[in-house]
């Protein structure tokens, strides 16, 4: 296709849109609040705020500086710069496609938990009744109503990897329906994706804010809210197994989280990811702009919508989780209440919900030996352990959410809500991901005459037949793997060696002549420090600690689940599972120097030929050569035989050199 005939935006407004739809996704939602919560709340902010104005606005900056002037996939636009660069473009389409493949079957969860969302009763509010028809299910009662639905209602997951089976219908069905929907959304490429952003990058925030005016009338609200943002701080937390200590003091006012390395990585890693790079999906965007579009104000305009969206996301999912943990804290108060009761035979009205941890104490202290009957049963209550409870991934989505859901007034009507708006985030990022790999085919010269119809719709249907094993019951444990190990240091070794590129291989200085002929200005002072200094030695820091952590890590291992216990348990990978692992590790990075390898390998080929070409004619007269080679078309040059390609390219030297004379 000529770059002339490329298609455009319609206009500025609807690339921003495309942005915001695919930087703001799942991600969002239920991996932030979980970094917050692990690394201390308001503490966290402060190291991701740095990393968004250091590795995120400088790269996101980058590479729609790339997509624009090179009006090319990330294929291409590699290869325009050097042909030995086109692996990394290569890179970027493998992590894509990996991405892909894995991502559309939490869209398919989405859809099971929607279409069940409408039925008068939650299915996952309560148990199933065991055969007897006496209780409910044994393994269902050791978890809980909704950890039972997701893992085996909704995954019918198996005990480990190693036991598969046939794939589920209704889950095949839901996985159709979302490479169906995703099809339509790209079937006419941009012209087609750039209506349907509008939709995808605007609705979520409508149901966020929804939530969040729903879940600040929540009772306990204010609990999650402040234990996000109030710093974490050394502490001893007091239960009701803990009657020594009634009193909660502070051993120290530092925040500790600040000095933890591994905050600062999490910050840096949040960064990379939420905003989309090393993909190839910015790259593939930016092509589509006019020439002389404005990205730079662009670029930081939606980086700090995404960060913005990331904070906003998470107060309302600790308004929602500060909710749910007050109930649950609530609900042990009462089982102890009833338990002191029972045990020391008091009044009902003797022990209530405000005054039962006074009791727990005063009765420890009058009948020591009665009150160590109970250690067993006794259960320790403590709202601040509740909010300290991490959960991230599937676990926050479909199961921390679903059980808050549950305790709400109405709640079809709020579940409905939540997993449209879940569906949405996930459509909106695979908007991007699809791109990423459709732009760069359509890039290569033998699939410019394909129709876009035919095209996207041969691309969907490809990942959905390789999706398909995630519907089998080790599918959540193939999907985990893919999750963990399939973008992560491939997308690090990508932008890291793009940055590089472009700092010091095609030159910082012509990298903002490119700038200033596209805006009219070049790049201030402080995108070129973070290009050539700050954000190499970030990634750098990220990729050798991916590393180390993978390495001391030891023998790569999963969450099982154990239907004797009702949970997880954590298992050590097959040695199969162990190689595809590694498989995913260096596929997509052996791109980049097997690309590189390549091009040696066909340039060092061509020269040969012009060797060979260039001994026939500096040996004889260039009439002698002529008159001799072309009409006989031969197959010999200089004694050797070659093959006709070879043969063409040194009789096309020949002629050339011949009409010079």
């Amino acid at each position: 296709m000529e770059k002339d005939a490329r298609p455009n935006w319609d206009n500025p407004m609807q690339f921003v849109m495309a942005c915001v739809s695919y930087a703001i996704g799942l991600g969002n939602v239920w991996r932030f609040p979980y970094l917050c919560q692990m690394h201390g709340g308001g503490s966290f902010l402060i190291p991701y705020l740095l990393m968004l104005l250091v590795e995120g606005v400088p790269l996101f900056y980058m590479e729609l500086a790339i997509g624009q002037k090179m009006r090319l996939g990330s294929v291409g636009a590699w290869h325009a710069i050097s042909p030995y660069l086109g692996g990394v473009g290569l890179a970027s389409v493998m992590a894509s496609l990996y991405l892909c493949l894995y991502y559309n079957i939490i869209n398919a969860w989405s859809f099971w938990y929607l279409f069940n969302s409408f039925q008068s009763v939650l299915p996952w509010s309560q148990c199933p009744v065991n055969a007897n028809l006496t209780g409910p299910l044994e393994e269902c009662r050791k978890a809980s109503s909704t950890q039972y639905f997701f893992f085996r209602e909704t995954l019918n997951i198996s005990p480990t990897i190693e036991e598969t089976g046939g794939v589920q219908t209704s889950q095949v069905l839901c996985l159709l329906l979302a490479w169906a929907i995703t099809y339509l959304f790209i079937i006419h490429g941009v012209k087609s994706s750039g209506k349907v952003v509008y939709f995808t990058g605007t609705f979520p925030y409508a149901v966020l804010l929804i939530y969040l005016v729903r879940g600040l009338t929540l009772p306990g609200a204010i609990n999650g809210i402040k234990y996000m943002f109030t710093p974490k701080v050394r502490k001893n937390h007091h239960s009701v197994e803990d009657v020594s200590m009634p009193n909660r003091s502070c051993t120290g006012s530092q925040l500790q989280e600040l000095a933890n390395p591994l905050t600062w990585m999490n910050a840096a890693t949040q960064i990379f990811f939420s905003l989309g790079l090393g993909f190839g999906s910015l790259i593939a965007f930016s092509s589509y702009n006019q020439y002389h579009n404005n990205f730079e104000r662009q670029a930081i305009t939606v980086a700090f919508i995404n960060s913005g969206t990331s904070i906003f996301a998470s107060i309302v999912t600790f308004s929602i989780y500060g909710f749910k943990a007050t109930v649950n804290y609530e609900n042990c108060l009462e089982r102890t209440r009833i338990l002191l009761l029972n045990a020391f035979d008091l009044a009902e009205e003797t022990i209530s919900m405000n005054n039962v941890l006074d009791w727990v104490v005063k009765l420890n202290a009058s009948y020591p030996e009665q009150f160590a009957q109970l250690a067993n049963k006794l259960e320790a209550c403590d709202l601040t352990s509740e909010l300290d409870t991490a959960v991230e991934g599937v676990g926050l989505a479909f199961i921390l959410y679903s059980e808050a859901i549950q305790n709400m007034p109405l709640p079809q009507i709020w579940s409905v809500l939540y997993f449209a708006m879940l569906l949405l985030l996930g459509m909106g990022s695979m908007l991007g991901n699809i791109t990423a790999i459709t732009t760069p085919l359509r890039d290569f010269k033998f699939l410019a005459g394909v129709r876009n119809e035919v095209l996207n719709g041969i691309v969907c249907l490809v990942l959905m037949l390789l999706g398909l094993g995630f519907t089998t019951p080790s599918g959540n444990y193939w999907f985990s793997m893919f999750n963990d190990y399939g973008t992560s240091f491939s997308l690090l070794f990508v932008v890291l060696i793009e940055i590089i590129i472009v700092s010091y291989i095609y030159g910082l200085k012509r990298f903002e002549k490119d700038i200033e002929d596209m805006l009219g200005h070049r790049p201030n002072w402080f995108f070129k420090i973070m290009w050539m200094v700050v954000s190499p030695l970030i990634l750098i820091a990220l990729f050798i600690s991916y590393i180390v952590n993978y390495i001391r890590g030891g023998t790569p291992t999963y969450q099982a689940w154990d239907k004797e216990l009702g949970k997880t348990v954590l298992t050590n990978y097959p040695v199969f599972g162990q190689v595809f692992i590694g498989l995913l590790l260096v596929s997509a990075v052996s791109c980049v120097p097997l690309t590189a390898l390549h091009m040696w390998c066909r340039r060092r080929k061509h020269s040969y030929i012009r060797d060979e070409a260039s001994l026939v004619y500096s040996s004889s007269s260039s009439c002698i050569a002529y008159v001799l080679l072309r009409p006989l078309n031969t197959t010999w040059l200089d004694g050797r035989q070659t093959d006709t390609r070879r043969q063409k390219t040194a009789l096309a030297y020949i002629n050339n050199a011949w009409e010079s004379e």
